[in-house]
């Protein structure tokens, strides 16, 4: 189990310090800022919805690692999915970084299984939901500001 800790750690650090889709989108027709005054992340995060499918996702921000991993790792994921898609991936998130998920559920999140061990430290578990939060946010009104709090 170590070595596959290492990989998830190795994961989380390499989204950390190259994220994916971080950028402002011109074209959104969706955006959300989030806040995390725990630990002082911030972000914004932008969709391009066509109809009901995420064509696009991007954020920019600043924040610790776990955050801007999991901000990275949301926006791959999230990319070509329905609105309900998306929306079942932010629940199940949720429980993964909470403890709830099932074990057997862990390996459907490809990925985003890397924050598993988060839930073995709660202050965290804000750090990796905050750009979930604005996910949830964004889907269901175009403008919108979210905090952990």
């Amino acid at each position: 189990m170590g070595s596959l800790a290492s990989l998830y750690q190795d994961l989380i650090l390499d989204h950390n310090r190259t994220p994916r889709n971080y950028r402002s989108m011109e074209d959104a027709n969706r955006k959300a800022e989030g806040h995390n005054p725990l630990c002082g992340d911030k972000l914004t995060l932008w969709l391009r919805m066509e109809g009901d499918v995420i064509e696009d996702a991007a954020f920019q921000g600043s924040g610790c690692a776990i955050s801007r991993a999991s901000a990275s790792l949301m926006t791959v994921a999230v990319k070509g999915k329905s609105r309900s898609q998306a929306e079942d991936l932010v629940e199940r998130f949720r429980r993964l970084v909470t403890g709830a998920l099932e074990p057997g559920e862990v390996p459907e999140l490809g990925k985003l299984a890397a924050f598993a061990g988060v839930a073995e430290f709660p202050l965290r578990v804000k750090c990796a939901s905050l750009s979930w939060h604005a996910l949830r946010a964004a889907l269901d009104q175009p403008e919108a500001i979210v905090s952990t709090e």
